[in-house]
């Protein structure tokens, strides 16, 4: 079984998942959902790096949560946390995220064509050469990568847009790190998260990532590649530190 197809108009979520699980046990390695409208949890603790699953809507909550290693292909937009503590794999969204994006990602990618909704990339962590990566193409809202612990995350604010305008932006991070094309104003900096232009290293490192990003939509890379970004980062291990009795 090379490719399967599935219909999930007026289909339950349930149903759904079964059929997708079913396909795989199967041998599918290619899975096309037509006519999605809010089934949650598609793709959930899935694994098999040669699976490819192409969702042609708008996946309710928790796509891809859990999942080792399959791609998920959204055209349309996503509801509340795709890539929810995901651990290997990938997620191309044409389209836009909800909030809570790649909450507790632990590894894989979640690339988000738009724009993304509250608190994208909270309590994202990484252990050894796991490392969960997020590149939003628009905009973030408030509580931007709030209380990270590792992974890296990007936004490039395509189309003009400003990457991050709001409130919160890194607050309680203490690994990880946030770059953003120009720079995000300090206002809206967290608690315990400090701002410095990016440097030629650091660049270096996420120049490939922003290509692979870029060419997943059919994007010009240059103009990002050769764009100036800031580095958002945890000013202390403990940002809270005061907020606890001294022993």
């Amino acid at each position: 079984m090379a490719a399967v197809h599935i219909d999930a108009k007026s289909l339950h979520y349930t149903p759904l998942n079964q059929q997708i699980r079913k396909a795989i046990c199967d041998g599918a390695k290619e899975i096309t959902i037509d006519n999605v409208l809010g089934q949650r949890f598609i793709g959930d603790g899935l694994r098999g790096n040669d699976v490819t699953i192409t969702v042609n809507g708008v996946p309710g909550g928790d796509l891809a949560m859990f999942m080792s290693g399959p791609t998920i292909i959204v055209h349309g937009n996503a509801d509340h946390a795709p890539g929810n503590t995901m651990n290997q794999g990938k997620v191309i969204i044409h389209g836009s995220g909800g909030d809570a994006t790649a909450h507790s990602m632990r590894g894989g990618r979640v690339y988000v064509r738009d724009s993304i909704g509250y608190r994208g990339g909270i309590h994202m962590k990484q252990y050894m050469e796991k490392r969960p990566i997020l590149v939003v193409g628009g905009s973030a809202r408030a509580f931007l990568g709030e209380y990270m612990a590792g992974g890296l995350l990007i936004v490039l604010g395509l189309n003009g847009q400003v990457p991050v305008a709001e409130r919160g932006v890194g607050s309680g991070i203490h690994g990880g790190e946030i770059f953003v094309r120009g720079k995000v104003e300090d206002k809206y900096l967290g608690v315990g998260a400090k701002q410095l232009p990016a440097t030629v290293e650091q660049m270096a490192i996420i120049h490939p990532i922003i290509e692979d990003f870029a060419k997943a939509f059919g994007i010009d890379p240059e103009p990002l590649i050769s764009a100036q970004y800031s580095r958002i980062a945890a000013a202390s291990a403990r940002p809270f530190a005061n907020k606890y009795t001294p022993e």
